[in-house]
């Protein structure tokens, strides 16, 4: 089986998912797609980049990810194919790839140059349908082509997320995502938030770590273990996001407290 996944900014208000899923289609008619997101903020190659990280490594070996936030097409940046020990990456050579190439063992990096893989005329202002579909569609076919798209380059341009820092009984991170529900995913991982950590701090707010959302009554402030690896912080059945005026970059602080249980948050 040959599969895609896709992850970009195009929406689902205009042409541009069906249009670029047409275009895969009729080259590789046997091919399986598969929406991985959509709706990340126009441009915002940090959200595309975490929610392809969250998700990818779900998917078969062999699957070729396509990933297109691009507020730098029609412009001097490279396009790239990426092969790893278990996947392909296509995308633009911006960072979007990056979080979940940096899981990965990178093996070959490729520019996309040979427009023989392309749709022709190529856009200025649509890479996605003209140069991303058709070379991950190409690739699907055989993946032996990877290395007639263009010639290797040594690296690719990273967007690396701030690491969190350890202090005594203080773990300090950021927001790294705000979800459709309104959850703010942090960089703080569920492995470095050990049983004594207690409560999760953020835009002077305390929200106490349980161990699923309804563990707080109904429009109480939470932090749980999300399905993605990071600690989140959510309200049961609400939206944290607004309720307290989260952003994506907001300080985070995970604090042990072994001795006081922390009140619910309202």
């Amino acid at each position: 089986m040959s599969l895609i996944t896709l992850t970009t900014d195009f929406g689902h208000a205009d042409w541009f998912v069906g249009t670029t899923k047409g275009v895969i289609l009729s080259i590789a008619p046997e091919t399986t797609i598969v929406d991985i997101c959509h709706g990340c903020p126009g441009g915002d190659i940090r959200a595309a980049g975490f929610a392809l990280a969250a998700a990818y490594k779900f998917f078969p070996e062999n699957t070729i990810h396509m990933a297109v936030v691009d507020p730098g097409v029609g412009s001097g940046r490279a396009a790239i194919a990426v092969q790893t020990s278990k996947y392909i990456f296509v995308g633009p050579d911006n960072g979007v790839l990056s979080m979940a190439l940096e899981q990965e063992k990178v093996q070959a990096v490729y520019k996309l140059e040979n427009e023989k893989y392309f749709l022709l005329p190529v856009s200025a202002t649509f890479h996605g349908r003209d140069v991303f579909a058709p070379v991950a569609a190409h690739l699907s076919k055989d993946h032996n082509c990877l290395t007639k798209l263009g010639p290797k380059q040594e690296s690719y341009q990273k967007f690396v997320l701030p690491q969190p820092s350890q202090d005594g009984a203080l773990l300090r991170g950021s927001v790294a995502y705000i979800d459709r529900f309104g959850n703010a995913i942090t960089d703080i991982s569920n492995e470095s938030v050990g049983n004594t950590y207690q409560i999760v701090w953020c835009s002077k707010a305390a929200f106490p770590l349980k161990p699923y959302y309804q563990a707080m009554p109904p429009g109480h402030g939470v932090a749980v273990r999300g399905s993605s690896g990071f600690i989140e912080i959510a309200v049961n059945r609400g939206n944290a996001s607004e309720r307290y005026n989260l952003k994506v970059g907001d300080a985070v602080t995970v604090r042990k407290f072994e001795t006081k249980t922390p009140q619910p948050v309202a």
